[in-house]
């Protein structure tokens, strides 16, 4: 069972991901998350020691959720990775909106840095096996389109702009789902097969 000690962490970093998701990284307030959570105002320093402290644990634990969610597509495929990354940004909009906002966040933390790492490694990951097979000449273009294409589609999609362009797909996590693999198809071959199953 966990403490409350870790109780009151899980509290604060879900908190942050909800008023980030609703309001912008620039409206996170710990003294006002505390104040919700019914705590001291001094009661995060023994997990966060600053606001960019708790932000930057969000990034890092948004990393390690991410880059879950990729490994569990690449076993698919390449393009299925594509699609779990805008999936993640749809399901998780607090955690990917600080993940990359890089002046809100230590960028040496250790523990960012390693899950920054893991989600860059699958990436690549996925770009090298394409090299293998002869599918790509440039593997540092080709992840840079890669990521690229689904960040932008995911980031489009989160700020409404692909509604003021008229472009957004049917309302629904499925339809923009359906969005990115089709995206994503062009890119790296058919979402039915042939050259995206890599």
């Amino acid at each position: 069972m966990p403490s409350a000690d870790a109780d009151l962490r899980t509290t604060l970093l879900r908190a942050t991901a909800q008023v980030v998701a609703e309001s912008g990284v620039g409206e996170v307030s710990v003294r006002a998350l505390a104040r919700a959570a019914g705590v001291s105002h001094a009661a995060h320093r023994h997990h966060f020691a600053s606001r960019t402290g708790l932000l930057t644990a969000l990034a890092a634990e948004g990393h390690r959720l991410l880059a879950a969610a990729l490994e569990e597509a690449t076993a698919t495929s390449f393009l299925e990775a594509g699609v779990a990354y805008v999936g993640f940004a749809h399901d998780h909009p607090g955690h990917f909106a600080v993940m990359f906002t890089p002046d809100a966040l230590d960028g040496e933390d250790p523990e960012l840095v390693a899950a920054r790492a893991r989600t860059f490694g699958v990436l690549s990951a996925g770009v090298e096996s394409l090299a293998a097979q002869g599918r790509v000449e440039d593997a540092r273009a080709a992840v840079v389109a890669a990521w690229s294409l689904v960040h932008g589609l995911a980031t489009l999609a989160a700020t409404g702009n692909l509604s003021g362009a008229g472009l957004a797909p049917p309302p629904g996590r499925e339809a923009l789902l359906d969005l990115a693999r089709r995206a994503a198809g062009m890119l790296f071959g058919s979402p039915s097969g042939g050259t995206g199953d890599a």
